[in-house]
């Protein structure tokens, strides 16, 4: 007989919806929930969100030689 799985205490990804300043929107970006997770609870998640996107679109344009403008809002999709 087979046990039961354990669940996962791992955070699960996150995917928000972003806006930037030129009007562009930028649908389902999936976020880890391990860059979620702010070890000392002072950071709101949207923040956290933001951060990891930036980063995101800092490596993409690295990549790509194209910037993304600045970002105006995230939602959570």
């Amino acid at each position: 007989m087979a046990g039961r799985k354990k669940k996962s205490t791992k955070p699960v990804a996150q995917v928000f919806n972003v806006v930037y300043e030129d009007g562009s929107l930028s649908s389902n970006r999936r976020i880890s929930g391990e860059l979620l997770v702010d070890p000392f609870g002072t950071e709101d998640v949207m923040d956290l969100a933001q951060r990891a996107i930036e980063e995101q679109d800092a490596e993409i344009a690295q990549r790509s030689g194209v910037a993304k403008p600045p970002i105006k809002a995230i939602t959570r999709a």
